[in-house]
């Protein structure tokens, strides 16, 4: 799911200008999602759209660099790197002097400097019951004194921000000292995911909602402001006047990075003004749109890969007009999990499980590679991907295609057809499978794999359909049966992808609301484990808890595919930053020009 304002203010890398030029408004990118946003605090939403914009609006501690490969943090608001001491039990950072906030009502006229005490601040927030934020595993059971403060919350129905902690103190203005519990050497990665961004305590009470969050009033110190959000339809941001700026001076050693280097180096950033954001969930129209010149860059997606795309090179087609191709593989998974807390497909009896590991062998992922994927993926082995530590490309899952099988284990375990030729429940009584998808051409196509599937092993099954963020809310909630999820790298380590399943992050990011007691203590085994050997071992053993108990059906990992107008200089796509609006330019007219645009590309 699952980053992330690309600035980098690292001193090897980029020079701040005390006086960088004000981006161009004039100069406008458009992009496209598939799927609509949900709203713009980073403590309330968890939606990949959502994040994307957030991390233009917010600043977290530390980031990425644009060119390195593989991903490496770099400060941002923090002026260096964490101190970690205490053997990865204290991290201590420094807040940059004179990073602003963007002007707002609430702050009175008045300039209002972001401060250790804002990072606090946020990080509280995301465990204050109140709020109930997916992200509160981040934080629960490791800042000294937040639980209990979190605690107290409960039993008193207020969250007391004013309280002091030894786990999470401000010596100054701008120093932040964060005690762990226990070891923890993957803080760094966590402050610089967006949930952990700072926000203005101030700005909170002034706009939050009755939950306590203020999704449609976002005042940050990003590189960005919201200029416009018409809700699941069009998001504009423009480039923040008091932004500090900083100048282009990366490097790569692949060649293929050079002549972006060359287009980029040494230019004051952002260079691009306006960002425009539509929101088309229909295939065919995001590609007709890009066709025609109303975007700038687009996520091509399975679906369309033919159109565009042969031996995952630009058809001589696109090439000739100057598109140009990002294509990597996303360092996330996509798999379909079953409810553990459903009547139907939950409990850990030896019937439920052979239930959900009949269904799992039924569904032929190589058929959704070539025909719902069109080639653009590859079945996944592991639930760590690619360009994540802990990947093992060695390991080979044994749940396979096997559709006999599956029919034989419904019988051994009673699930025996009726008249009707559908399967029953041991008890006689029967059953359908709700499998929830978005209204979507992908979701059309994934419907009717899984009808296939089900269908060949006798069991009855039904379409959910509801909006993206309807369905993130009935996840959340455990009250969805079945359905088809993705997560995408929140930061390269092995540890953001095994904490799917793990008991306590139900509600959060636990989409089968599992609590499977065996994985949930390897699970806090690893967190005291640095990345090697050791804790590989201990994923191994998890994934082989996965495989017996079936509370996921491990699909297929995508291949990325942008594609970027000929009007976008400096893009690459990243594998962990969502957003890449602040590193690009738009070239000159007359130097890549892109065909004449239509309304969605043509400023307010």
């Amino acid at each position: 799911m699952r980053g992330w304002i690309a600035i980098v203010f690292s001193a090897a890398l980029v020079c701040v200008s005390p006086h960088a030029p004000a981006a161009d408004m004039t100069k406008v990118v458009r992009q496209v999602f598939p799927a609509a946003e949900t709203g713009f605090d980073p403590a309330g939403v968890q939606d990949l759209y959502s994040a994307t914009i957030e991390q233009a609006l917010f600043e977290t501690l530390l980031t990425y660099d644009y060119l390195a490969r593989p991903s490496k943090l770099v400060p941002l608001t923090a002026e260096s790197l964490p101190a970690i001491t205490d053997n990865g039990k204290t991290y201590t950072l420094h807040v940059k002097k004179g990073i602003y906030f963007i002007d707002d009502p609430v702050f009175k006229v008045r300039k209002r400097e972001l401060t250790a005490a804002d990072y606090a601040y946020s990080l509280k927030r995301l465990i204050d019951p109140k709020i109930r934020s997916p992200w509160a595993w981040l934080v629960e059971g490791k800042i000294v004194g937040l639980d209990e403060l979190a605690g107290q919350a409960k039993k008193t129905g207020k969250f007391d921000y004013d309280a002091k902690i030894p786990g999470l103190e401000t010596p100054d203005r701008y120093t932040l000292v964060i005690r762990l519990k226990d070891t923890d050497y993957n803080l760094s990665y966590i402050l610089a995911h967006e949930p952990t961004s700072a926000v203005a305590r101030e700005v909170i009470e002034a706009y939050a909602d009755t939950a306590g969050r203020a999704m449609a009033n976002p005042v940050g110190t990003g590189a960005y402001r919201l200029q416009q959000w018409v809700r699941s339809s069009r998001v504009v941001l423009e480039a923040n006047p008091g932004y500090r700026g900083f100048t282009w001076d990366f490097t790569s050693s692949d060649p293929a990075d050079q002549k972006l280097i060359a287009e980029m180096k040494g230019k004051k950033m952002p260079q691009v003004g306006r960002v425009e954001v539509s929101i088309i969930e229909e295939d065919q129209a995001r590609l007709l749109a890009f066709q025609s010149g109303e975007l700038d860059l687009m996520d091509l997606g399975g679906p369309l890969a033919p159109n565009v795309l042969d031996a995952g090179k630009l058809k001589p087609e696109f090439a000739k007009k100057g598109i140009k191709l990002s294509r990597i593989i996303d360092p996330a998974i996509i798999y379909h999990y079953w409810n553990l807390q459903d009547p139907i497909v939950g409990g850990m009896s030896k019937d439920k499980i052979a239930l959900r590991r009949a269904m799992a062998m039924a569904y032929n992922v190589d058929e959704e590679v070539k025909v719902v994927r069109n080639d653009q993926a590859i079945e996944a082995q592991y639930p760590i991907p690619p360009g994540v530590v802990g990947y093992d490309a060695s390991y080979r899952s044994p749940v396979e295609h096997d559709v006999a099988t599956a029919n034989k284990l419904l019988d051994a375990f009673g699930y025996k057809k009726g008249a009707d030729g559908w399967r029953n429940l041991p008890d006689g009584k029967p059953f359908t499978i709700r499998y929830a998808s978005r209204p979507d051409s992908l979701g059309r196509q994934q419907d009717e794999l899984w009808k296939k599937a089900l269908d060949s092993i006798g069991i009855r099954m039904e379409v959910q359909k509801d909006k993206f963020p309807e369905l993130l809310k009935l996840e959340r909630q455990c009250k969805l049966m079945m359905r088809t999820a993705s997560w995408i790298a929140d930061w390269p380590d092995a540890e953001n992808f095994m904490q799917l399943l793990y008991g306590p992050n139900t509600g959060q990011n636990n989409n089968a609301c599992a609590r499977i007691p065996e994985y949930d203590k390897l699970y806090e085994q690893s967190l005291r484990i640095p990345p090697g050997p050791a804790r590989d071992k201990l994923y191994h053993e998890m994934t082989k808890i996965i495989e017996a108990y079936a509370p996921w059906r491990l699909d297929v990992l995508t291949y990325r595919n942008m594609l970027v107008s000929p009007r976008v200089e400096g893009y690459r796509k990243h594998p962990i930053l969502h957003n890449e609006w602040a590193y690009i330019d738009i070239a000159p007219k007359g130097r890549g020009a892109a065909p004449a645009t239509g309304s969605r590309g043509t400023p307010d």
